[in-house]
């Protein structure tokens, strides 16, 4: 059973994070919390930074220097097929869902790493492998209710609105469940009306599922009405962490989006 220290310490901790492409500073020492049941926003200029530290947390990227924490795991030590499995799912900037399969197949793409038993198990249809897929079945049918998806469950993806597919790749995250969810550029894409929608949606799956949120978006009435804490990159630097009115009002945030002369 963990212990309260355990408890007490943030879910991720990110430390003295440097990525460099050439001579390009992507990431420059860069630090910072997200505590457990947060959600914390991720803003800056296009090339802050912000999708390179994403990718770090996914680990398709290596890091020059520095240290990933999560839930007392040092995630740089672990190989990339493990981040699902350690309690860490993503959405995609660019939708990276099988468009001719169902919503229904997707979202259970998306749990599979959650079913145990090896590839012998597997091929001989043990019974520890029929009770994970029911398991899984149940879950995907949990999640088609609580994202309004069953009308659709057995439609191809490819037909669906692009709003609705972004509900779709949501789901399919939700499906490992994780214990920190990675949001990425949710709301682009969307009109004032389904944006309105998303963060309601973002609200009541941390809520539901007592998940984690870690969310990069360039919409930033969104990060600022659906965000605990807000952290602001320029040109790979940390230039601002805390609440959003506080990162609102920081005199390097309002130079990075407004200009010097401001």
């Amino acid at each position: 059973m963990p212990d309260a220290s355990s408890q007490n310490a943030p879910l991720l901790a990110i430390r003295d994070l440097s990525v460099r492409f050439g001579g390009i500073v992507a990431l420059n020492d860069v630090s910072f919390d997200v505590g457990r049941g947060q959600i914390c926003g991720l803003i800056g200029p296009n090339g802050a930074g912000k999708t390179t530290l994403f990718n770090c947390l996914s680990r398709l990227y290596q890091p020059e220097t520095g240290r990933i924490t999560f839930d007392g795991t040092e995630l740089l030590q672990q190989p990339r097929h493990r981040m699902a499995a350690l309690g860490i799912g993503r959405t995609f900037q660019n939708l990276a869902l099988f468009r001719s399969m169902t919503v229904r197949r997707n979202i259970m793409v998306g749990g599979h790493c959650t079913i145990s038993g090896g590839f012998v198990a597997n091929a001989l249809r043990l019974p520890l492998v029929a009770r994970e897929e029911a398991r899984l079945a149940a879950r995907t049918d949990a999640l088609l209710a609580a994202l309004d998806l069953e009308a659709i469950a057995d439609s191809p993806v490819q037909g669906l609105t692009f709003g609705m597919q972004k509900r779709v790749e949501l789901a399919r995250a939700l499906a490992c469940e994780p214990k920190l969810l990675l949001l990425d550029e949710p709301a682009g894409g969307l009109n004032s009306e389904e944006v309105d929608k998303l963060r309601a949606l973002i609200l009541m799956v941390r809520e539901r599922f007592k998940l984690t949120v870690l969310l990069v978006e360039h919409h930033m009435n969104l990060v600022m009405r659906v965000s605990d804490k807000v952290v602001a990159l320029d040109f790979g630097r940390k230039i601002a962490d805390g609440t959003p009115s506080e990162v609102q009002s920081a005199p390097e945030v309002i130079r990075a989006y407004l200009g010097e002369a401001v």
